[in-house]
Formats: structure tokens, sequence, C-alpha cells
């Protein structure tokens, strides 16, 4: 056989196992529509509850957090320079000072684990370590100082305590073990970007440092959650969120105009635009809100240079990341429900699993906490639920360790980010060391 036939069979070989993985995928359709429950009460109502979280998502989550947090991350990708980055978060960056940063941040950023995931991409784009990157993956939804607190008045003190210096260590681990584990890779890519010539910065640091400081205010301000007492400095907040917000977008319009070339022309119809619907609704400050983002769209579009760049980038963040999460959250709701309703796993099930103080109470805690989908605060009005139902102290520390920083959704979001290889390991680090801190936790406790 000459060299041309083998080629050609190589090709015919490829073509078949193609035609053949596409004819086995349309069987495994067909078979699951042909035997699709439809009418067993169990199955419908998981369906439901899919849609129901996945409308809930798009309600509360969508607008407020991801939207800014797409922003954020695509202003990321295009004003921070590079350098930058690799200076404080890359590879060869000073330990203390990228792992410090990192594992702390989340007592800035109350965000989920859906919202951080933009965040994170941005960073890691732009060439920070594996290391400081999955420890500012982590401790972003998990190191929350409002939930901290509300843990410790809810849940009691030490448990309280416990979640707080549980997240600071954990954020810190995963990411030195992460580094760990791909040290190799992480030297190949340190070596790349190290030949790579600095980009020119286009502006002062201290400028950038404002601009992107009025979009996480934005998005923290405009997400502050309502506290347990109605008094005191974290309420006084909440009852001034939508001011605090609307000063932090007025910053943000200052800073385009000043030092990103945008119209001031552009910027003042945008703002009045704003404030009129403010005025008209003011009872529903979503709408001023929403009229602010397709105002800033519309000005990024119209603003050659880095302001269609910064769009452009949003708009590559948004379609790799929004199916994905949409989706995750539905199969989530399909599969554990909403909190204090069923999906097709049985809530007893649960329950039963995490009775108890042993190692199976604290890995199945772990395993269910990571796949279902907590929105900030959320965890610790369904962790009391449980610790009524029965729930031991150290599955109860692992939920809290596990369920905020992971979710179903930004595990397949995680995975188009940084592949499958180093999604699994960051998963099984978490789900593992919660399991063992839980254990820990649940004998001395």
């Amino acid at each position: 056989m000459n060299q041309n036939d083998t080629g050609e069979s190589k090709v015919s070989d490829g073509l078949w196992r193609r035609e053949l993985a596409i004819f086995a995928g349309f069987v495994v359709i067909f078979l699951g529509l042909f035997y699709l429950p439809v009418g067993v009460p169990r199955f419908d109502n998981a369906l439901k509850e899919g849609l129901e979280l996945s409308k809930w998502y798009a309600q509360e989550h969508v607008l407020l957090c991801l939207v800014p947090a797409l922003f954020i991350a695509g202003g990321i990708s295009v004003f921070v320079n590079q350098a930058s980055v690799m200076r404080y978060l890359g590879p060869k960056a000073s330990k203390p000072l990228a792992y410090g940063v990192a594992s702390v941040s989340g007592t800035i950023l109350a965000v989920c684990s859906c919202t951080v995931l933009p965040l994170f991409g941005g960073i890691w784009k732009r060439g920070a370590g594996l290391g400081p990157a999955t420890a500012f993956l982590y401790s972003g939804p998990a190191i929350n100082v409002l939930a901290m607190v509300m843990t410790a008045r809810v849940l009691g003190l030490e448990l309280g305590i416990a979640r707080a210096v549980g997240a600071v260590t954990f954020s810190l681990v995963v990411g030195l073990l992460m580094h760990a584990v791909f040290r190799h890779e992480e030297q190949s890519r340190a070596a790349a970007v190290a030949v790579m010539p600095d980009a020119e910065a286009h502006r002062p640091l201290w400028q950038n440092l404002v601009f992107f400081a009025a979009m996480v205010g934005i998005l923290v301000f405009s997400n502050w959650s309502k506290p347990v007492e109605s008094s005191g400095l974290w309420a006084m907040i909440f009852n001034w969120k939508w001011p605090i917000s609307a000063a932090c977008a007025l910053v943000l319009a200052a800073a385009l105009g000043l030092w990103f070339d945008f119209r001031w022309g552009g910027l003042a119809w945008a703002a009045g635009v704003v404030a009129t619907a403010a005025m008209l609704l003011p009872q529903v400050p979503m709408l001023a809100f929403v009229v602010g983002c397709t105002g800033l769209c519309i000005l990024c579009a119209l603003t050659p240079g880095e302001g269609r760049v910064w769009l452009d980038a949003t708009w590559t963040l948004t379609k790799q990341i929004f199916p994905l999460l949409i989706g995750g959250v539905l199969l989530s709701g399909i599969l554990l429900g909403r909190p204090g309703n069923e999906g097709v796993i049985p809530s007893e099930w649960i329950q039963q699993a995490v009775g108890g103080n042993s190692f199976m109470a604290n890995f199945a805690a772990s395993v269910v906490a990571a796949f279902m989908y907590f929105a900030t605060l959320t965890e610790v009005p369904i962790l009391q639920g449980l610790i009524g139902s029965g729930m031991g102290k150290g599955p109860s520390l692992a939920l809290l360790l596990a369920g905020p920083a992971l979710s179903l959704p930004s595990m397949l979001v995680l995975r188009s980010i940084m592949g499958f290889k180093k999604t699994a390991v960051y998963v099984t680090l978490v789900v593992v060391m919660a399991t063992f801190t839980g254990l820990l936790y649940g004998a001395i406790f």
C-alpha cells in the first residue's frame, strides 16, 4: 500500500468515527425523548423547579451581578497592562503579595460562585498565575464579610469563626496546591510571557484604579443584601445602596470622559436618561440600572478605539459564559430544586446523608454543596433548615466551605476557561478539603 492509500485510509477512518459519534448522539437523544417521563409527578415538578430557578437567577443575578462583572472582566482584558498583572499576580510574582491580595478579595466582592467567573477569566487571560488566580476564584464568593456576620448571628459564633478561618485558609491552600500540581505548565507559561515585550501603558495606574473601583462599587453596593437587623452600619448601607451606586456610576462616567476619550455630550445624555428613569419610577431602581447599562453599551459602540474594544471583549466573554451559566442553573434546579423545594433527587436522601459527623456525612455535604447553586447569603437559611432536620456540625461547616465557592453552573464555565483537567483538580481539592475540615471540626466540637 502506497503512502497516498494510507493517508486516504486514515481520513476515511476519521470520517467514519465522526459520523458514528454523531449517530450515537442521535440515538441517545431519541431514546431520551422516547422514554421521557412526562406525566410523572416528580419529573414534572423537577422540570418546574429548574425553570423556576432559572427565572429567579435571571431576575435577581443577571442584571445586577453578571452584567457588571462582565464589563469589569472585559475592562481587565483591555485596559489592564499585562506586565502589571504579571508583576503582582504572575507565576514569578512575590508569593506573599500575590496570594495575600487574592485570598482576601472576597471581603470586597460580595459575589456568588457564578458572578466571580468573568472576573477570574479576565485576570487569568491577562497572565495571572494559576495559584493566585484560583485563590481569587475561591475567595471571591467564599470570603464575604456580610455572610460571615450573618453566619455567626444566625448559626452561632463558633460556626461563624470556623467558616471565616476555613475560607481564608482554603483560598491560600487551594491556590498553592493548584500551582504545585500544574507547576510545569506554569513554568512554561511564565517563560513564554517573559519573552513578550511589555505593552505600553496608555494611562497612569491610579486612573485605572479609579475606573475599576467605580465599577466594583456599582457591583458591590447594588447587590448589597438586607441584613438581619434593621439598625447598624450594614442596614444603613442597605438603605443607601442605590444612591451610593449612583455616585459610583458618576465617578465611572467622569473617568470615561477624562481618561478614556468618551464624548462628554454622550455621557451627559446617558446620565440625563438614567436620572429621568430614576425620577419617573423611583420605586423600580432596576429600570435606571438597565437604562444605564444600555447607555454604556451604546457609548462604547460609538467610541472608536478603546470603547469598542472594551465592548467587544465584554461581548466575547458573554458568549462564552452566559449560555453555560443559564444551562447549568437549569440543570441544577432540575436535579436539586430550589431551597425548600425538591428536584429529581429527594431532599430526604440529602438530609439522611448529612446527619451525624461521619466521613460519609461530611463527604456527602461537600459533594451536594459543590453541585448545588447558592446565591450570596442564601446558604445560611438553607443550612439553618438542614441543621433543624438533624445535620451534624461537621457537615454544616463542609457545606459552608464548598457550597458558596462551587456550583454545577460554575464548573461548566470553568471548564471552558481553563480546561477539564484544571477544573477537575480544583473541584476535587475543594471537596476533599471541605470533607476533612468538616470531619475535624465535628470531632473537636
